[in-house]
């Protein structure tokens, strides 16, 4: 059966690319002498019969399969696609998009997975040493690095601005970050309990944070509820700039309440309603690497800038249980979902990846927020891609991971630090 949708959505993307924007299949239904057309202009129909794979029985077999097509403005659509067993029962199989000559494999995704990320951007303010490794780790990807100096909240590149100042997208598991917080702070996690999630299954939040468990952190939305989960959001910084006198930046988005799409374990396993920019997970891991300071974020636009540069604090956020954080955000990089980033235990990297359909774009997103240490020095170093299905998380680390030995490679992180001026606190407000 397998085989023939992977036959059936060949011809589509080649029918596709030869510009042809409508066409039909139909196959004989469980009715005898009825045939189920498609609606197009060419009323053109195939018989399509399924081949049995090898080592299957012959009853197993499914009888007939159908897929509709429609041309709406020139996108070529998959409407449905079924298939009839013999028994009778009728299932509803994988439906795919095709947009003309632009398809995104795997999923209704419209953003490309490849482009030049470097168009439009300005550099005069910038760390060219870091940009360069930047741009070469990002590579053809459809995304944005930004990379922070967390004791300062200085913006040291910021490779595709327009994403990087984007409205913001789905978190999609790095909003774990944000309910791990709000479960430490409100008693409800600890590093040391083995919490059940279902069954005889047990973790503890590193192996929840290394791996990701979508359950470990969907239970911590359901128990401590809307208000408690937004407040630390707000706390840590979603919803607001994280930035000083970048005017292009958005705030991104909290929902006003529940999401509608899963409730509150949706909203803290995949981040469902958020709308996060990268500059936002950029400003939160920097509060965690330094422990606790809620820098601006601050991008100089030209070297006089740079040299006049003045670190703002915005507000000092608890951070007393966040050292519990560190073990999971490290164990990601040693055996968990950010293993491309590769471990070394002489510079390690810490970090938390995400991976998810932001169906408001459409577009699959892959993020990873980490920061490293290497002789004492720190870095954040966030990666957002988009495209198709060969974007995610795991792909992100890599990309960051590429960053921190690049540098490592030019002797950055055995540099001095440049004297700054006195850190001005603009805010002040503590939590």
């Amino acid at each position: 059966m397998a085989s023939i949708f992977h036959t059936s959505r060949l011809f589509v993307f080649l029918l596709a690319v030869s510009g042809t924007l409508s066409w039909g299949v139909a196959s004989k239904s469980g009715t005898r002498g009825r045939k189920t057309a498609v609606a197009a202009p060419a009323k053109q129909t195939t018989r399509v019969r399924p081949t049995r794979a090898a080592g299957k029985s012959k009853a197993a077999a499914p009888v007939t399969t159908k897929a509709s097509f429609q041309s709406r403005r020139g996108k070529l659509t998959l409407v449905s696609q079924t298939r009839r067993t013999r028994g009778g029962k009728l299932v509803l199989a994988r439906a795919s998009r095709f947009r003309g000559n632009n398809f995104v494999a795997g999923g209704p995704w419209s953003e490309p997975t490849f482009a030049d990320s470097t168009v439009g951007d300005h550099i005069d303010g910038e760390d060219l040493t870091v940009r360069r490794a930047a741009v070469e780790a990002l590579g053809p990807y459809n995304g944005t690095v930004v990379v922070a100096d967390p004791q300062t909240g200085r913006i040291l590149t910021m490779v595709n601005q327009k994403v990087a100042l984007a409205e913001g997208f789905q978190p999609c598991s790095t909003v774990k970050i944000y309910a791990a917080l709000a479960g430490l702070n409100e008693g409800l996690i600890d590093s040391q309990s083995n919490v059940r999630l279902y069954g005889r299954t047990h973790m503890n939040l590193k192996d929840a944070l290394a791996r990701s468990n979508n359950s470990y952190f969907a239970n911590i939305g359901v128990k401590l509820g809307y208000d408690k989960i937004a407040y630390y959001a707000r706390l840590y910084g979603l919803g607001e700039k994280a930035t000083l006198n970048v005017p292009e930046e958005t705030l991104g988005t909290i929902p006003d309440g529940p999401p509608a799409n899963g409730g509150m374990g949706m909203m803290t396993s995949f981040g469902e309603g958020i709308r996060q920019t990268p500059l936002q997970l950029a400003a939160a891991v920097s509060a965690i690497a330094n422990g606790g300071t809620l820098y601006y974020l601050q991008y100089p636009r030209t070297q006089a800038e740079v040299a006049n540069f003045t670190p703002q604090i915005k507000r000092h956020v608890p951070m007393k249980q966040a050292a519990d954080l560190i073990p999971g955000m490290l164990g990601a990089t040693e055996y968990g979902t950010a293993r491309r980033a590769f471990y070394d235990t002489n510079e390690p990297i810490f970090g938390k990846t995400g991976t998810c359909t932001d169906r408001a774009t459409p577009t699959h997103l892959g993020w990873f927020g980490s920061f490293n240490e290497v002789e004492g020095r720190k870095l954040v170093v966030v990666v957002l891609l988009t495209g198709g299905a060969h974007v995610n998380g795991p792909v992100a680390s890599g990309i960051a991971g590429q960053v921190y030995r690049s540098l490592s490679k030019e002797k950055y992180f055995a540099r001095g630090h440049r004297p700054v001026s006195p850190v001005a606190i603009i805010s002040g407000s503590s939590w």
